[in-house]
Parts: structure tokens; sequence; C-alpha cells
């Protein structure tokens, strides 16, 4: 019965059928943050409450500070207080400067006298974050927008339907320069608040590693193959402006369809090149 769908969801009468708005989401993530917090998961960094020593202090001494400096707003903290002002930006920076601070508590002893209740002493950074991500995750299931909070902790666009496993899959390269520029125009093409130009320059970022790869690609690529990649990029206004360019098209619609094309060719690419580098250089047992 976990995944019911209700009769007025059934039937699309559900006010909310399309998903929350942001008024909604913001309900959401303040008492799933309230949750975590009065169960200890943020004790570490930001403290807490005792009946017999007042406020005491975790790792980050003054939190409005460390939002001040680390997104560069004011008014955002405390969240009970400022939520009701946020903008779609204000909460999502908020989630990813949670995101960097939040532990799940594992071992402490109680405080009994009037009931204080737990004093953390031992926390796990890397389980805490995992079951904030799946949290905050599942409010984004229900929010109008198509956002998931990443491993990690970056807010960004979903996949679009049926490519979710490109972006799970490994980078088979040992070379740091590759890489990180995978990540780095994948990032960018997905990151929230990403505009056209944002993504022109993703493809453009994908592009240029097949000129990196460019020595590697014989045997690979047929040469028509090779060509069309790198016109696919010089002749749609990506690379290397001329007024012989085509401009003229939905430009959200193709940037999207060539950022795929080129992210799952350099998959394709790479595994062709450690197929093939393999079979050069078989391991001797």
């Amino acid at each position: 019965m976990a995944n019911h769908t209700f009769y007025s969801m059934r039937t699309g009468l559900n006010p909310n059928k399309d998903g929350f708005l942001l008024d909604d989401l913001k309900i959401l993530f303040k008492r799933v943050y309230e949750n975590l917090e009065t169960t200890g998961y943020f004790d570490e960094n930001f403290g807490f409450w005792c009946v017999d020593a007042d406020y005491i202090h975790g790792k980050i001494i003054d939190v409005e500070l460390e939002i001040f400096m680390k997104i560069r707003k004011k008014d955002l903290w405390p969240i009970s207080e400022f939520i009701k002002h946020y903008n779609e930006d204000d909460l999502f920076d908020i989630i990813e400067f949670l995101y960097m601070y939040v532990s799940k508590p594992i071992d402490g002893n109680y405080h009994n006298w009037n009931d204080c209740g737990m004093h953390w002493e031992t926390f796990n950074k890397v389980e805490g974050q995992k079951e904030f991500k799946e949290k905050i995750n599942g409010i984004f299931e229900m929010y109008t927008g198509e956002y998931e909070l990443s491993k990690n902790g970056e807010i960004l666009s979903k996949p679009d339907i049926g490519f979710e496993k490109i972006f799970e899959a490994d980078i088979v390269s040992t070379n740091k320069d590759i890489t990180e520029r995978v990540d780095s125009a994948v990032r960018h093409f997905r990151r929230h608040g990403a505009t056209l130009d944002d993504r022109r320059q993703a493809v453009r970022d994908l592009a240029d590693i097949f000129e990196y790869l460019k020595p590697e690609l014989n045997g690979i690529l047929t040469k028509q193959d090779e060509k069309d990649l790198f016109n696919l990029a010089n002749q749609f206004g990506i690379r290397h402006h001329n007024d012989k360019q085509k401009t003229n098209y939905d430009k959200a619609l193709w940037l999207s369809w060539m950022f795929y094309h080129y992210l799952s060719t350099i998959h394709l690419v790479l595994r062709k090149i450690e197929k093939k580098q393999k079979k050069q250089n078989p391991v001797k047992n």
C-alpha cells in the first residue's frame, strides 16, 4: 500500500495533482528540518539547549554569521522566523547549507534532569547527509519544480525522462582533466537557475573534450562520425561563431539534445578507448 494513489489523485480532482507550489514546499521543508533538529542531526555543528547549561555550542559558534559568510545573504536564520519570506533561491541555498552541516547522531548520554534528553557525542556525517538527501528529495517529488539534491549537496534540475542512468554512470578515465571537465559540464547544465548561455557553455565544454581526445579517436570512430561530432557544435552557434552558422532554432530543446548526445558519446568513446588499451596491453599473470 506504500504507493497507493488516493481517489482525488486517480480522478484528477486533487488541486495539487501537478505538485505543490513554493509555499507548501516551504511548509514541508520546515517540518523535515524541525524533525531532524529535534532528533540531534544538527547538534554536532549548531549546538543544542540543556536545562542545566543553557545553550551548548557546536562546532559553528555563530550559525547566522556562518550563513552570512557562506551564502552572502541576511535574514535567513533562524529558519522558523524567516522561512515565510524565503523565495525559491533562499530555500535552495538553505537546503545546500544544511547539507554541509548535517550529521547523524550515533552515541551519547541521556541527561535525566528535568527530562533534558540526549546529549549526543558521536556523529556520522556521511549517514546524516544520506538521510537528509533522501528526505529532501522526497519533498521535491511533490514540488511543481523538477529538482533533486545530488550526492554532492547541490540542487540540480532532474534529468529528462529516460536519461537518469547517464548521470549515475562512472566516467571511465583515469585522466582527471577529462573527469573534472565532464563533471563541471554536467553541473553547469543541471544547476538550479541555469540560463541558456550556461547550457550552451556546458555543451561547448563537452565538445571540447573531443578535441582533447582527438588523437585517440582513430579506430574508435569513423572519420565521418568524427567530422559530424565537431560540425554539430561548429555549425549551430556553440563554437567558432560566424555568420554562416545556424542560430534560428529552439535553443532550449536543441541544447538539451546536443548535451545528451555529446555526454552519451563521451561515455561510449571512453569505454571503447579503455577496451582498446586493455587489448594492446593485456595483464600478464
